[in-house]
């Protein structure tokens, strides 16, 4: 993979209309094929975070750059070119009759021919294996399915980087980890850029390669989940948790005094330490 910053952003502050900083020293550098997590508990910033990368809050005091561009001296054209948000609850972004209608509406209004949208529609579908759903109704759709095809909607667009705002919230565990699955797929063969909102911890070591922890609008820890779940009383602190695994093997370790040489995230590799440790 290329090593191109596409998404830069050195954010001083950003105020909610009261006065309330939102926003504060945040700094990040996102690369072209990047899977990244902004880890935060409710309240923390994510969603206005995401916001203010994605261009719709613009009164900020620092720089946001998409490809070396001023977000801010873009047009919403320009951005949405390239990158595109897609919030918490589908519901919100939804609104055509049907998922070909839907997905279309975005290479419509960018002035493709028809057979063009066409093409882009069933690429994209195809990508969040939803190819078999376009002349199905929007509202028979699971809160699943809807989610995709949000992120099919961006996709026909021609997007290539995508910011997504809780992506499994609402979802069953069977439904998160569908969803988890498909946006590594998006990333690893599509090369699609992710930059994913979550307070899912147990997720996170699975898919991610980079992470950031945010706290009252403020980047607390970033780096890989190794480098960044340490312990877990400086988690709960932020109002988060390590992954389940690692909290067990972390108490083992510490409280138990069992031998472990290091603390895993997930549990092919605690299986792994558990034999190297035990093994007679």
């Amino acid at each position: 993979m290329e090593d191109i910053t596409r998404l830069s952003v050195n954010l001083t502050s950003f105020k909610y209309p009261d006065g309330t900083i939102a926003i504060s020293n945040i700094s990040m550098s996102i690369k072209k094929g990047d899977f990244v997590g902004i880890l935060g508990s409710n309240g923390s910033g994510k969603t206005t975070l995401l916001k203010i990368m994605d261009g719709l809050l613009k009164d900020f005091q620092g720089n946001v750059c998409l490809d070396g561009a001023d977000i801010r001296k873009l047009s919403p054209k320009e951005i949405y070119k390239k990158m595109g948000l897609i919030f918490q609850n589908p519901d919100e972004q939804l609104f055509a009759p049907t998922v070909f209608d839907d997905v279309s509406f975005g290479p419509i209004n960018m002035g493709f021919d028809e057979k063009e949208v066409v093409r882009r529609v069933n690429k994209a579908l195809k990508a969040v294996e939803m190819d078999e759903y376009a002349g199905k109704s929007i509202h028979s759709l699971s809160y699943g399915q809807k989610k995709r095809i949000c992120i099919a909607g961006l996709l026909s667009m021609g997007h290539e980087i995508l910011l997504l705002d809780e992506p499994t919230a609402g979802l069953d565990p069977m439904g998160e980890y569908k969803m988890m699955n498909l946006l590594m797929n998006l990333n690893r063969e599509n090369e699609v850029t992710i930059v994913m909102a979550t307070h899912s911890v147990d997720l996170i070591p699975l898919f991610l390669n980079w992470l950031y922890i945010l706290s009252k609008g403020k980047v607390i820890r970033c780096g890989t989940p190794e480098d960044v779940f340490t312990a877990p009383d400086e988690m709960s602190s932020i109002k988060l948790r390590l992954p389940q695994i690692a909290e067990l093997i972390y108490r083992l370790k510490n409280e138990d005094k069992l031998p472990f040489d290091k603390i895993p995230l997930t549990i092919g590799e605690a299986r792994r330490e558990i034999i190297k440790t035990f093994k007679v």
